[in-house]
C-alpha cells in the first residue's frame, strides 16, 4: 500500500512541477470580485506606459492574429474539402473543428518563429498587464 501511495505522490508532484506556471494567474482568476473588463485602449495605454513589458505584450497580441487567421483558413478549407468529397454534414462539421484547431496551432507556430516569441517572456508581460490593470481599476495610481 505504501509503495503505490509513493507512486501517486510522485506522479502528482511531477505534474504540479510541470504546471506550476499556472500559479502566476491564480491571484487574478480566483478573486472574490472579478477584475473589470478592459478595452483595446487600456491595453494600448499599458503598452505606451511600460517600456519593458509593453512591446512584448504588443507582439503577443499581434501573434494572436496569426493564430486566428490560421484557424479560419484551416477550418474553412478542410470543411470545404470534406463537403466536396463526402457530402456528409457530420464529417464536414468535424473537419471544420479539426481544421480550426490545427490551423490555430500552425498559425501560432508561424507567429512564434516569424516574431521570435521564443525570445520573449510573454507570460511575464501578461502578468504585468494584469497587475497594472488591477491597480488602475482600483484607483491606486
Amino acid at each position: 500500500m505504501g509503495e503505490s501511495r509513493s507512486f501517486v505522490d510522485g506522479f502528482k508532484g511531477y505534474w504540479e512541477e510541470r504546471l506550476s506556471f499556472l500559479e502566476n494567474y491564480t491571484r487574478f482568476t480566483k478573486r472574490d470580485t472579478p477584475l473589470p473588463s478592459w478595452s483595446s485602449s487600456d491595453v494600448d495605454e499599458f503598452i505606451a506606459s511600460d517600456p519593458l513589458h509593453g512591446p512584448t505584450l504588443k507582439t503577443a497580441r499581434e501573434a494572436a492574429a496569426f493564430g486566428a487567421t490560421g484557424a479560419a483558413l484551416g477550418a474553412v478549407s478542410t470543411a470545404a474539402f470534406a463537403w466536396k468529397y463526402s457530402r456528409s454534414p457530420h464529417g464536414t462539421a468535424l473537419s471544420f473543428l479539426g481544421g480550426g484547431l490545427f490551423g490555430w496551432t500552425f498559425g501560432q507556430e508561424v507567429a512564434n518563429h516569424t516574431m521570435q516569441l521564443y525570445k520573449l517572456d510573454t507570460m511575464a508581460a501578461q502578468v504585468k498587464f494584469m497587475e497594472w490593470w488591477e491597480r488602475k481599476s482600483q484607483g491606486r495610481f
